[in-house]
Parts: structure tokens; sequence; C-alpha cells
């Protein structure tokens, strides 16, 4: 069921909370593709319920981001969900989640602000109020759906990691579930931006799997010297990638680490033909 209002939707939760039915909730921005599969997958096998929200959130770009030319596939998400047995599409315009003629803008519009220290680094560093918009769009689809669980990738790492943290720190009352990157069987992290590369950019792009795989491999031989760990990047990289971060941090915290340990992950983000590509790994798998 395609769903475009948030009163029809309200309408349906109220109807499967009456019921006593576990809701989950995949917000997504459209352009599904098999990452998006695995985590509606993950939560059929969990909930009675699915929601997918399909809406490209304006308030998490900046002015120089891409906004305008982000992919936008309603009617072919739409035919994915269904063959996953997915229960409802969410797919709202910016007026319906914001009202309408409301100037999205912090000056006017009430915006989740999470804690400095988690949004001062990593993406947050050059995507200035990115983490603003992420959480208070995220915020809003929890009071809208009130869904029991909500599933997110861990390619957005540090967006997982912030979204734990709001849910924390203002008490509400949703299990967050982490699901695995899924990637294609070249090693590249699926994302709905690799459909701005052309072949031999995501030849290029293989590079952030690469650096993080080999940074793994290093720390599994005994080296725990981040700076030294983030070294071997170098030799990966060419003029066609533009590295914007390399770093290792606690996996749960994002505290930076000066030597490498079993609770760190590392996360990447690199140009390949000026599109924006991010990936991370854990250096030592949870059992």
């Amino acid at each position: 069921m395609l769903i475009h209002t948030i009163q029809e939707l309200r309408t349906e939760i109220n109807k499967w909370k009456k019921d006593g039915l576990t809701i989950g909730l995949v917000p997504t921005m459209g352009a599904l593709h098999n990452g998006h599969l695995s985590l509606i997958k993950k939560a059929k096998s969990t909930c009675d319920k699915v929601v997918v929200s399909d809406f490209v959130n304006p308030i998490q770009f900046g002015p120089s981001e891409d906004f305008d030319k982000y992919p936008r596939t309603l009617e072919e998400d739409v035919k994915l969900c269904d063959g996953e047995g997915v229960d409802i599409v969410f797919a709202p315009s910016s007026d319906e989640m914001y009202g309408k003629g409301q100037r999205l803008s912090n000056d006017t519009l009430t915006y989740v602000c999470p804690p400095f220290f988690y949004v001062n680094k990593l993406c947050g560093k050059t995507r200035t109020g990115h983490f603003d918009g992420v959480c208070t769009v995220v915020l809003k689809l929890f009071n809208i759906v009130q869904p029991n669980y909500a599933f997110f990738g861990q390619k957005d790492a540090q967006q997982v990691i912030i979204i734990k943290k709001m849910v924390n720190d203002l008490n509400v009352p949703i299990e967050i579930i982490q699901c695995p990157i899924v990637r294609e069987d070249t090693g590249l992290a699926l994302s709905s931006r690799n459909k701005y590369l052309s072949e031999t950019g995501k030849q290029d792009a293989l590079v952030l799997s690469k650096i993080l795989n080999n940074i793994k491999t290093c720390y599994n031989k005994g080296i725990t010297d981040v700076e030294a760990l983030k070294e071997t990047a170098y030799s990966f990289l060419t003029d066609k990638h533009d590295m914007e971060y390399l770093e290792i941090v606690d996996k749960d915290t994002l505290e930076d680490k000066i030597k490498a340990d079993d609770n760190s992950i590392a996360l990447i983000a690199c140009r390949v033909e000026n599109v924006r590509l991010i990936d991370n790994i854990y250096l030592k798998e949870s059992n």
C-alpha cells in the first residue's frame, strides 16, 4: 500500500496497534537497492508489520550538495517493496512532512541537534547541519509511525551511532536494529549514489574497500598504531581519488583512538568522479 499523508498512515497504524501487532520501520530516501532490501528482510523476519519510508529529506542536504539530482525512483521502489511483502510505503511530500510554505531553516523550524562531539567529525565535519537534518526527520518518522523497531544499515555508521544516542537521550521507546553492509561482488558497498558512477568509476571506487580491508589485515597482524594503519592507505590512492577522511575510532562512541583495539571501526569518505562515497569496517567482527 502506497500512502502519501500522515493522517492516512496513522489510521492504518492505529488498526495495527489495536491488534497488538509489532511494527518495524525502514527509513529510506528511496532509490532502493539490495542494501535496503536486506533491511526490509530483517524487518519482515522481526515484526508483524513493516513500513518503509521513501522520502528525500531536504534539510539534511547542504546548499552545494546533490538534493536536486538525488535519484528518485518511487514507482520502482514500490514494486520492490511489494515483492518483499512490505505493508506500507510512506512517501510524503516535503509540505506534508514540514508544513506547507514552511521555511526549511532552523530559524523557523524546530530541529533536533545531536551533541557537537558526535557531529564535529567524519561526515559531520564537512557536512555542516547534516545530522541535525537526519535526526529531525528520523524523530518525526518515529513519532508518525511509532514503530517497535527501526532498521538502519552499518554503511552509515556515524548516523546509526548518532540515532542510537538520540533515542537513548530522549527516551524514545524504539529499538534500533543495525544491519550489516551489503556489497557488490567486487566489494563495493551498495549505495544509491553508485548510480552516478561510470563503469570505470565503479572500478576506481573499489579503493575504499581495499583500503579498509588492508587496514583490518594489518591490524590482525599486530599493527595497532592508528597513524601507521592510516598511512597504509596512500599506496592505493591515485589522482582519481579525492579522500575526504580516513579515521579509526571507537565503534560505539566515535572517540578517537591512538591505538586501535577490538572495539575500533575504520571509516573512509572519498570522492570518485566527484561522487562522495563512504564505507567502513570493524577491525574485529562481533561474534
